[in-house]
């Protein structure tokens, strides 16, 4: 299923795999959860 979202902190919970797009282009990809997980993308895009 895909879920697009721009809750990215309910999204990256839900998800198993995670794309960040920025511009139409995919920036990062993983898992959901290293992504949630890593400090430079958390205050970036995640506000915290």
């Amino acid at each position: 299923m895909l879920l697009v979202e721009q809750n990215a902190a309910l999204a990256l919970r839900l998800a198993d795999t995670a794309y960040l797009l920025e511009t139409g282009r995919v920036v990062i990809s993983g898992p959901a959860q290293d992504i949630r997980n890593d400090e430079a993308i958390r205050r970036s895009y995640l506000g915290y």
